[in-house]
């Protein structure tokens, strides 16, 4: 067989190490793997790569993606649907496995349902995909955020410093509540729950009157306050109809300054959560999902995606994958509040 492999969306630790998986074991089988570059735009643009084992070869521990990535979506291009069929009958592909999240996995199943052979790989640091316990990405991420605010500590504690931290997560605050439990912060702030300031400041308060004379804020991205919209860099959308998030954080510490009269300073992580090598975890889901990925194609379960339930590996229609986000489980945010104030 001639397999495609691509990757869409935001770059992710252990994107590397699935795209070696499925290289390995195709090559085991006597199979072909074509790397399509860039996402979607690769399939729209005949952008390809053949992989071999020499280039897999040492891409275990690196991050990002060797074949590189966009958010570009064939959909909002005119006849662009019609040209990714055509392009993948002329390379001759018998399947196409696609590495992504949400949005390049709902084009996936868009085109499944249009006929051509699509399997899926569940990528996304925000751990925020439906029918997957977890997502490779989301640990390497959560220890790169704990590590911050370890450090963020001792130097809010030399100051007497109010120190908020904004953290990724668009629509789920599994990043915030994970690494802000694991991190010791003070309060913890998800997209699920909207903002109440006067509580966050009162528990601020409450922890200088105990001699406390420092706290950390974790904020995800996508939390907001009551009634009002998303806080964001600029208004423009992307071809998955995204805006750019960012500004929560400096918002709530200038307010948090204002109401406690705390100096406060305010550390935003981006994109280094989404860079570097991936932790052990990630590097043996992101093998594990490749794997299965690949024998999902030999057994021609096309349409599906590879998810993680418990500690197994199983197949789940990818429109089911794609349904709806997942958002936290509250029931650990009750775990996190035990440490407010």
């Amino acid at each position: 067989m001639k397999i495609g492999v691509l990757t869409g969306g935001g770059d992710c630790p252990g994107l590397n190490p699935v795209i070696r998986a499925i290289t390995r074991k195709a090559l085991q089988e006597g199979d072909q793997i074509l790397g399509i570059r860039h996402g979607w735009k690769g399939l729209l643009e005949k952008d390809t790569i053949a992989l071999d084992q020499r280039s897999v070869s040492g891409i275990l521990h690196r991050g990002g993606t060797i074949l590189g990535t966009s958010r570009t979506n064939p959909y909002k291009t005119e006849g662009g649907s019609e040209k990714v069929k055509k392009n993948y009958k002329e390379l001759s592909l018998d399947a196409l496995i696609a590495i992504g999240g949400e949005d390049t996995l709902g084009v996936a199943t868009k085109l499944h349902k249009e006929g051509l052979k699509v399997v899926g790989v569940p990528k996304t640091i925000d751990n925020d995909l439906g029918a997957t316990d977890f997502t490779f990405g989301f640990d390497t991420a959560v220890n790169i955020v704990m590590e911050c605010i370890d450090r963020l500590h001792t130097t809010a504690e030399s100051h007497d410093r109010v120190i908020v931290v904004e953290v990724m997560g668009r629509h789920a605050g599994w990043i915030a509540c994970y690494a802000g439990i694991a991190g010791g912060g003070d309060y913890i702030l998800i997209p699920e729950i909207p903002i109440d300031v006067e509580k966050v400041c009162d528990s601020i308060k409450s922890r200088h009157a105990i001699g406390k004379n420092f706290s950390i804020v974790v904020v995800a991205e996508g939390a907001n306050f009551k009634e009002e919209d998303l806080i964001t860099q600029e208004k423009k959308l992307d071809e998955f109809g995204h805006v750019r998030l960012g500004g929560i954080g400096d918002k709530l510490g200038k307010l948090i300054e204002k109401e406690t009269g705390y100096e406060t300073r305010v550390t935003v992580l981006g994109h280094i959560q989404r860079g570097g090598s991936p932790t052990a975890f990630d590097r043996v889901l992101g093998t594990r999902f490749g794997v299965k990925a690949y024998e999902l194609v030999k057994s021609a379960k096309f349409g599906k995606m590879a998810c993680l339930r418990g500690n197994e590996l199983i197949a789940v229609p990818l429109e089911e994958a794609t349904k709806k986000i997942k958002t936290l489980d509250l029931k650990l945010y009750d775990i996190a509040k035990i440490f407010f104030g």
